[in-house]
């Protein structure tokens, strides 16, 4: 096993990410220089967008503020921009950057840089680094489990186009246990830039295949940490990795098949989480089926709860970064904190956008400025930064 990091960069998780070739030369980037000037794209954008954009492009023309955090792109986003059509690449750029950024700067404008919503607070899986294992949360008499309706996503989803470009539909739980998925996924259709289903590919059947190659999905993340047996079912428990293996084939061969043009990117993405692990290994069994392999830093958030209180000070970054809509509507600042004790209060009573700069939302950053973790629950125990 390995040892739990002293602190998890939630800005920067992977451990190691691959990709199959593509262009990342001198014509990308002056493709994206050029794009992202054109006054045609550019006007589309809202005057505070516009803004954006504008010290986005400076950053990358190597003029930023002296002292000022570097807006750079990473291969992952690079991958995404190669599949953007000229006139969405302003508008991508300018929410990349208050993705990067503004958690850095510690700035806030109407709405979160990023929305990852909940289709399911079950699993089926109970992999060994993960709060499923928590029967405190799992047991259903406490409320904690259940699926959002669709009423509910297509209200989330109405309130937040336009306002940001980043979404995940993931996040306590598997999706695809959401019985009605396929209602979830067509609602999200030629909506946003980045979006992204994870899974762990257990329930990926045909029909759902086809659901979310028809959908908005940007990117598909199918969660994955091994290579072989019996390490992939040690880790993630009730798993068989020859089924995920028979799923995976299955998609790639449906969107080759049916949709060759298809912009979806995908990729899978492990914990590291034992020394048993092997990129290489994982670029050997994985690499033909999907357009990147990657692994992330195990965070230590199975047992947050009860673990002892560490000396970390320094703010989160999740604060300004993202906001999490649970199945039923609530809102939480963070994952870590699974059983939603720093809720920030939910949907229908009030807004997304109001719930972000919220009394609630805006204590939670002022404690965190003030280098006052320790008095909070479960902050005082997390080593998210």
């Amino acid at each position: 096993m390995a040892l739990p990091p002293s602190l998890y960069r939630k800005h920067n998780s992977f451990v190691d990410i691959r990709a199959k070739e593509h262009d990342q030369n001198n014509l990308l980037s002056d493709r994206i220089l050029n794009v992202s000037k054109r006054p045609d794209f550019v006007s589309r954008l809202s005057a505070s967008h516009q803004l954006i954009l504008s010290r986005a492009l400076n950053h990358l023309e190597g003029e930023s503020e002296a002292g000022e955090q570097i807006f750079h792109l990473s291969m992952s986003a690079l991958h995404e921009i190669e599949r953007l059509s000229d006139e969405d690449l302003p508008r991508y750029l300018a929410h990349r950057f208050r993705y990067e950024i503004f958690p850095a700067t510690r700035e806030l404008d109407d709405f979160p840089p990023y929305l990852q919503i909940e289709p399911s607070s079950v699993c089926n899986y109970r992999c060994v680094f993960c709060y499923e294992t928590d029967k405190s949360f799992t047991r259903k008499s406490n409320g904690h489990m259940g699926h959002m309706p669709t009423h509910l996503f297509r209200e989330i989803i109405d309130q937040a186009v336009g306002r940001v470009e980043f979404i995940s539909l993931a996040s306590r739980g598997e999706p695809l246990l959401c019985p009605n998925i396929q209602e979830i996924l067509a609602y999200t259709r030629d909506k946003f830039l980045g979006l992204k289903l994870n899974t762990n590919a257990s329930l990926l059947d045909e029909h759902i295949c086809h659901a979310i190659l028809q959908s908005g999905v940007r990117t598909l993340v199918i969660s994955a940490d091994a290579a072989s047996e019996p390490l992939y079912s040690q880790l993630r428990v009730n798993g068989k990795l020859d089924k995920v293996l028979e799923n995976v084939r299955k998609f790639k061969k449906i969107k080759e098949l049916h949709y060759p043009d298809s912009p979806l990117i995908t990729r899978v993405s492990g914990v590291k989480y034992s020394v048993k692990q092997n990129l290489g290994d994982m670029e050997g069994v994985w690499g033909d089926l999907v357009d990147q392999v990657a692994f992330v830093s195990y965070n230590p958030w199975e047992n947050v709860y009860i673990s002892e209180p560490n000396e970390v000070s320094l703010p989160c970054s999740d604060l300004w970064r993202r906001m999490f809509v649970w199945w039923d509507g609530r809102v939480n600042p963070c994952d870590v904190d699974y059983k939603s004790s720093l809720s920030v209060g939910g949907l229908p009573d009030k807004s997304l956008a109001e719930l972000w700069v919220s009394e609630e939302y805006t204590k939670l950053r002022q404690q965190h400025q003030q280098l006052k973790r320790a008095n909070m629950e479960p902050c005082k125990r997390c080593v998210v930064t």
